[in-house]
């Protein structure tokens, strides 16, 4: 028997069946799509970390380590393989690398083989950025990387959006059929009966639709992959991304959309069943109308039709809620996402791409190469189309000021307590010296820029300090940080000293592509000087760098030929790495597109879970509203002024997102050019206003649309036939 009705009445209503597995079939795809996203992110930030650091676990450094201690070390329990790093390993230092099988315990192990090899704590290391992608946290780190859980719990929270689509379809449906179903309890159905009637029903439904989503999915995630290379196609040090998927993924989307069917459809199904006859009977299935509470504002703008429209809203609330947050979280996560990749885009420009045109063409990095060794300097200069090369190498190093030293300027500012803090015991103050080490002409050239007589015998100062007070980090006003009498510097790294004689004091710095820390002194060295007094002394970078402005305009072919030639002399002896300007510019132009095509389908994702749930609701309301409007017509109102209502309806579950999205965009975009010390012009200038309506009204299309399907429907039944028939549907 109920195996029968259960077939009639899917065949009888289609619509609300229609709805259920709309319902399904969304929810399924957007899960099956969410999951291959993250987990194809997840492998492809695993790639990138093995890339750049490897994918050993644990590091053991020391001086000595034998092929017994090797042994000693595989003996653990835990530990698979422990290997030497021929790579790292140099003279006077040992690396071993150490995998485990069960990495999780690695921070518990390690301490114990480095004991056991009679090595202090300091000799081990840990591939933390690897391991965190495994949810591996050290126990002691206050605050261990959490980037990955924040994605997890984003994850979570749409994976509940989804569920909840799924669960308001069946209760819609099944609230519709509480009188059926009290007649059936009241003819001697009992409530295990209808239960596992409502849940074959849902199982049958919901079945096909399920699989197809999941396929749906990871075919529109495959399409995502795709269009995330061809966006990054050009950006350096990028691996490609190639599309993965395992079948615990699949497994595990339709068990969780398995569950939330079950689960969606039984909540409703065990309110139903526990009902008395006599309750389910009288129960017409209508919405609630409070009649107590009145919607003033609509009734003052459209009248009784808006106290009406107002009065339904309410009665719908519960169910309406799912699809208002989603509708308002979609319209705000797009509009504030494209205002901030606007402003990023208009700071990056200003900041990097505007601020250095005219000071760089190509960047060479000579990989693990010390300026000393680089011997192709002058066939660099001599290619034809480069007007200026720089080749130069950076070094840290630290250096103590006497408050007497410090400039007039940044006494009147707090001196130098409020930059480098208490003095030590000789009343001297300890600042940071970084070093920049360039090519012996380059400096000589230099020197002929800031007009004092070019000589290798002394160190050039940047002599300048960020004035903090009176200016912002957008527009920096710089003051001088010493004064310029002394004709020395000391310099200290690693508990050594040298003096080495100032040439000049400057405030400007040579051309090139670096930022320097706003409260320190900069040294510009020549090579030689480097290699005659500080290389003993200070702690060089491992990377030199090759500096490169063109002598023609720079336009994207002519410097992709003049790269090919500059990396066809250098790569033949070097391990670079080589950008051209105009590339880094288009590449980030479609990283920034990227970005707002990934964000604006996520915010399109929630839109289509809040539209899909309007659809739900309205459609799946069809009974209800048939003898709501029936009672509206027995009193006077007109099929014309029912649509107004529809309307009205429409107007307020579109418009209130977007009211309340509109004056906190506008909060949040007033707060970042504050923060990002722009001109509020220059923003609005180029703000986003276009996409962001038509995203509104994008909002308000559908939202309308669901309205006038199920007004269209609503209106074309027999609303008096309607008060009279409690006949089975």
């Amino acid at each position: 028997m109920w195996k029968d009705y259960s077939k009639s009445y899917i065949k009888n209503n289609r619509a609300s069946s229609i709805s259920i597995m709309a319902a399904a079939l969304v929810a399924t795809m957007f899960l099956s799509l969410l999951c291959s996203i993250a987990y194809n992110f997840w492998a492809y930030d695993v790639e990138q970390i093995i890339l750049e650091e490897g994918d050993w676990q644990g590091r053991i450094v020391c001086e000595a380590l034998g092929s017994d201690d090797l042994s000693m070390v595989c003996q653990f329990a835990n530990v698979e393989k422990a290997v030497v790093n021929e790579e790292l390993s140099q003279k006077g230092k040992i690396v071993a690398d150490v995998y485990f099988k069960n990495a999780r315990t690695i921070y518990r192990d390690m301490p114990l083989i480095s004991a056991q090899l009679g090595l202090n704590e300091d000799s081990i290391q840990y591939n933390s950025l690897l391991l965190s992608r495994y949810f591996i946290h050290d126990p002691e780190d206050e605050a261990p990387p959490m980037l990955l859980t924040l994605y997890v719990v984003i994850l979570i929270i749409m994976a509940v959006s989804l569920i909840l689509i799924i669960r308001g379809s069946f209760e819609l449906s099944m609230n519709a059929r509480i009188h059926q179903f009290g007649i059936f309890s009241s003819i001697g159905a009992t409530p295990r009966q209808i239960r596992t009637c409502l849940l074959q029903e849902a199982m049958v439904l919901s079945i096909l639709p399920m699989l197809i989503g999941s396929m749906s999915g990871i075919l529109i995630s495959y399409g995502i992959i795709k269009a995330v290379n061809f966006f990054a196609s050009d950006v350096s040090g990028r691996h490609e991304a190639v599309f993965q998927y395992h079948p615990s993924i699949f497994a595990l989307t339709v068990l969780i959309s398995f569950l939330t069917v079950i689960f969606s459809a039984w909540i409703p199904a065990r309110k139903l069943s526990r009902m008395t006859p006599l309750e389910a009977i009288r129960n017409t299935s209508g919405l609630l109308l409070k009649k107590k509470k009145h919607s003033r504002f609509l009734s003052c703008i459209f009248g009784m039709k808006g106290e009406l429209a107002g009065n339904a809203l309410k009665a719908q609330k519960k169910h309406l809620r799912i699809s208002t947050l989603s509708l308002l979280l979609s319209f705000l996560g797009f509009s504030i996402m494209l205002c901030f990749t606007t402003l990023a885009d208009i700071s990056t420009r200003y900041t990097y791409f505007e601020r250095y045109q005219d000071v760089w063409d190509i960047m060479i990095t000579l990989k693990d190469t010390e300026l000393t060794d680089f011997g192709l300097t002058d066939e660099l200069r001599d290619i034809t189309g480069i007007q200026d090369a720089t080749v130069y190498q950076k070094a840290k190093a630290l250096t103590f000021l006497p408050e007497g030293l410090q400039s007039d300027e940044l006494s009147s500012l707090g001196g130098l307590e409020s930059v480098a803090g208490t003095p030590n015991e000789n009343g001297q103050f300890q600042v940071s010296a970084p070093i920049v080490v360039l090519d012996d002409t380059s400096f000589l050239n230099f020197c002929s820029q800031i007009g004092i007589t070019p000589s290798l015998d002394g160190a050039i100062v940047l002599n300048q300090i960020w004035d903090s007070r009176n200016s912002n980090f957008r527009y920096k006003e710089y003051v001088p940080f010493v004064r310029d009498d002394n004709q020395n510097t000391i310099l200290y790294k690693n508990d050594k000293t040298v003096k080495i004689p100032v040439l000049s004091y400057t405030q400007k710095s040579p051309t090139l592509r670096e930022e320097y820390d706003n409260y320190a002194l900069v040294h510009f060295i020549p090579l030689t000087m480097w290699n005659k007094t500080l290389g003993e002394v200070c702690e060089a970078e491992s990377d030199s760098y090759i500096r490169i402005l063109s002598n023609g305009t720079a336009n994207l072919t002519a410097l992709n030929a003049l790269e090919q030639e500059v990396v066809r002399l250098v790569s033949e002896q070097y391990e670079i790495e080589s950008e051209n300007r105009v590339q880094e510019r288009l590449s980030n132009d479609s990283l920034i597109q990227g970005m707002v095509m990934i964000l604006g389908a996520f915010c399109v994702l929630l839109a289509v879970i809040g539209i899909a749930n309007v659809f739900s609701n309205t459609l799946g309301f069809l009974r209800q509203r048939k003898r709501e409007f029936a009672q509206y017509m027995s009193i006077g109102l007109t099929p014309q002024e029912m649509r107004k209502m529809f309307c009205i309806e429409a107007f307020v579950i579109a418009g209130k997102p977007l009211l309340i999205t509109l004056p906190l965009t506008v909060l949040f975009v007033q707060f970042a050019v504050t923060a990002s010390y722009l001109e509020p012009m220059v923003f609005w200038s180029e703000a986003p206003i276009l996409p962001i309506l038509i995203f509104a009204a994008a909002i308000v299309l559908f939202v309308a649309l669901a309205y006038y399907i199920g007004g269209r429907r609503l209106l074309q039944c027999d609303l008096n036939e309607t008060l009279r028939n409690d006949a089975l549907i």
